[in-house]
């Protein structure tokens, strides 16, 4: 059987296919992994519904774990319950801002957060568009700076 510690030791390594800077696990994209039967099982879930790079996902894990030795454990997609940014780790938030991208915080009160400038740290910030480089993100700009940053959408 293999181990739980193992497995997510192997995924950490695989990077997001749109914002390498931060792992499968950072982004709370590999949501378990399951160890009580055989064979173990990654749950993945994608930021996004529709995540055009889900296929690509599931194909990064599975390369990932056949190239550790470990082909026997299955890989799930799970939509539901859908991911949410608390899912997001506390290094995954701090490799998302140094790389760019403002991460909503934690806790639940996600809407009632301004979004904050990676760049100048500045709060005085407004969205102009909901649709940023990716489905998962929204574009806004630094009111402060006049820089444009993407912002995970707060779900």
């Amino acid at each position: 059987m293999n181990d739980a510690r193992a497995i997510m030791a192997v995924l950490a390594s695989v990077p997001d296919p749109e914002i390498p800077a931060v792992s499968l696990v950072d982004l709370g994209i590999v949501r378990d992994v399951l160890t009580d039967a055989e064979p173990a099982r990654v749950l993945i879930t994608p930021t996004y519904t529709g995540c055009p790079a889900t296929a690509y996902i599931q194909l990064a894990v599975r390369e990932a774990l056949d190239a550790a030795g470990m082909a026997d454990v299955a890989i799930e997609t799970r939509l539901s319950p859908p991911w949410t940014t608390a899912w997001i780790t506390p290094d995954g938030r701090e490799k998302l801002r140094a790389y760019g991208i403002d991460p909503p915080p934690a806790s639940t009160a996600l809407n009632s957060h301004p979004a904050t400038c990676p760049r100048c740290g500045s709060n005085h910030t407004h969205e102009i568009s909901r649709f940023g480089s990716t489905p998962c993100k929204a574009l806004w700009q630094c009111d402060s700076c006049r820089e444009p940053f993407d912002r995970f959408k707060c779900h």
